[in-house]
């Protein structure tokens, strides 16, 4: 276990949430409960009209925000800190899904992908630990707080059509593994990764961008992106997919609860059991091909690595 995910974490009763993507789906789910309860929220969405389901009052403050500029990260971040006095959770959900034949796509929409998933998510992590460390205390708050980054169990896991999704929220995961990792534990400042299976929100409608081109090369409706993407688009196969709400609960559970907050959580049976499989095809990679892996450098390698180990 990392040590600076062994610690609990108490959330303040008048604790201030920084929500980016809350125009639909499960940013608008935890808006919607946050502004119900005793705790403050700064939502935040491109078009700040798309708000207007959360109730205004002096707890509230609805902020247009386009992740990708940097600079808006930073003004709406300064505006929070105008209003609150400080920052207890960060929840970084805004994003999308660009789907489609990876060998036709543009260096655009590739970008804009990485723009979006990975930098809006960590200009916006990076700007707020030291909030954390140094501001939270001063206004009336404790050091520390939560950075939840929402990737998807595509961020554990590859599919076909969507090497730049996964790419960002790969990236998205080993970042915030690596932060957490290196954050004193003293400062109380916790990251973790929800990686939401199948949700009822937009995702397999206007948040999927399917990329420009076609390659004529994987035209054939039953190779691997084409089926897949079938199979999204087809209502029925999302019947069984969670709702918005039931993430959003289970986020506010695990920032609530009083407990230690781990590295990554999988939401939904279809995440665990995706995650599960997973663990269960690598152990069996490795252990098929370990003489291979052992018949590498000198065995007593992995004992020397005591710092590392441990962490």
């Amino acid at each position: 276990m990392d040590a600076s995910n062994s610690k609990p974490y108490n959330l303040p009763s008048d604790a201030v949430w920084f929500i980016t993507g809350c125009s639909s789906g499960i940013g608008k789910s935890l808006a919607g409960l946050i502004a119900q309860s005793s705790n403050r929220i700064v939502a935040t969405a491109r078009n700040p009209a798309s708000l207007s389901y959360i109730p205004d009052g002096p707890g509230t403050l609805k902020l247009a925000l386009d992740v990708t500029s940097k600079p808006a990260i930073e003004s709406a971040i300064s505006k929070a800190l105008t209003k609150f006095g400080r920052i207890d959770v960060l929840v970084n959900n805004a994003g999308y899904e660009l789907f489609g034949d990876t060998e036709a796509s543009t260096d655009e929409e590739a970008h804009l992908e990485m723009d979006t998933n990975f930098w809006g998510t960590i200009n916006a992590a990076k700007a707020v630990l030291g909030i954390m460390r140094d501001e939270n205390p001063k206004n009336g708050g404790q050091q520390g707080g939560v950075i939840i980054n929402v990737t998807s169990m595509g961020g554990f896991m590859g599919f076909p059509g969507g090497a730049f999704y996964h790419a960002s929220k790969f990236a998205v995961e080993g970042w915030t593994e690596s932060v957490a990792k290196e954050l004193p534990v003293e400062w109380n400042i916790h990251l973790c990764i929800l990686e939401p299976g199948g949700t009822e929100t937009n995702f397999a409608t206007s948040s999927l961008r399917e990329i420009s081109k076609k390659h004529p090369a994987y035209a054939n409706p039953s190779y691997p992106t084409n089926a897949l993407l079938a199979f999204i688009r087809n209502a029925e196969n999302r019947k069984l997919w969670a709702s918005p709400d039931a993430i959003a609960a289970a986020a506010y559970k695990l920032v609530s609860g009083g407990k230690r907050i781990p590295i990554r959580v999988p939401l939904g049976a279809d995440a665990f059991g995706m995650a599960t499989q997973e663990l269960e095809n690598i152990k069996k990679d490795m252990e098929e091909f370990k003489e291979i892996s052992l018949g590498v450098g000198d065995p007593k390698q992995f004992e020397s690595i005591t710092f590392l180990k441990k962490a």
